[in-house]
C-alpha cells in the first residue's frame, strides 16, 4: 500500500501547504471515501478500507483527518464546490427572477437526488458533534451562500442587507431540510419543496 513513503511523510499541520505529493495522496484518500460512501453510506466508509482503496497507509489518513466525519466533511466540501461550479456554467432559466432563483435552487437539490447514498453520508458526517467538523461546516456553508447569492443576483429592488438576510434564512432552510431527509422525517424531494417554498414565500414578502 506504499507504506514506506507514506511513513516518511512529516504530519500535515492543520492549514499548512502540502507538497505535491501530499496533495496527491489526500486527493485519493477523499476520492475513496466518496466511492464507498456511493457504493453503501455512511456505515461503509472505514478508514482501514479507505487505505486499502486509495492504497496509502493507514497512518496515513490521520495525517490529513483526525476522523471519518472530517474526511467525509472535506468531501462534501469538494463536492459542493462542483456543484457550484456546474450551475455557474448553465444560467438559470425562468419567466421572472423569482422562477430563476428557484430553477438554480431545484438543480442543485437534483444533484443530491442523483446520488443518495453520497449525500445522506456527507450530510450525515458534516452534522456530527465531531470537534474538527466546524471547519468543514463553515467552508461549506461559504459554498452554499455563494450559490444562493448568485441565484439571487438579478433580483431587483432588494437592498444588500436584505439580500444578505435572504441568502441567509435560505441557507438555513436548506440544511435543516438535509437533516430532515437525513434522518428519515421526510423523503429527499422535500428539500426542493421546501426550498422553493421558503424562497418564492420571502421573494414574494419583499
Amino acid at each position: 500500500m506504499g507504506g514506506t513513503a507514506d511513513a516518511e511523510d512529516p504530519r500535515v499541520p492543520a492549514g499548512g501547504r502540502l507538497t505535491a505529493n501530499q496533495a496527491d495522496r489526500r486527493r485519493r484518500v477523499v476520492e475513496a471515501a466518496v466511492e464507498l460512501a456511493s457504493e453503501g453510506g455512511y456505515e461503509l466508509v472505514q478508514m482501514r478500507d479507505v487505505a486499502t482503496r486509495a492504497n496509502v497507509a493507514l497512518g496515513t489518513i490521520y495525517r490529513y483527518f483526525e476522523s471519518k466525519d472530517q474526511l467525509l466533511g472535506a468531501a462534501l466540501v469538494e463536492w459542493a464546490e462542483a456543484l457550484e461550479q456546474r450551475l455557474a456554467q448553465r444560467p438559470a432559466v425562468g419567466a421572472t427572477a423569482e422562477d430563476r432563483v428557484v430553477d438554480v435552487l431545484r438543480r442543485a437539490c437534483r444533484a443530491i437526488e442523483r446520488n443518495q447514498r453520497l449525500s445522506s453520508a456527507l450530510i450525515t458526517a458534516v452534522g456530527s458533534p465531531d470537534d474538527g467538523i466546524s471547519r468543514y461546516q463553515a467552508e461549506v456553508n461559504e459554498v452554499l451562500v455563494r450559490i444562493l447569492d448568485s441565484a439571487l443576483e438579478d433580483v431587483e429592488d432588494v437592498e444588500d442587507s436584505q439580500r444578505d438576510g435572504l441568502v441567509r434564512i435560505l441557507s438555513h432552510v436548506w440544511f435543516a431540510a438535509l437533516i430532515g431527509w437525513v434522518h428519515g422525517w421526510r423523503g429527499v424531494r422535500s428539500v426542493g419543496d421546501e426550498l422553493e417554498f421558503a424562497a418564492r414565500f420571502l421573494l414574494s414578502a419583499g
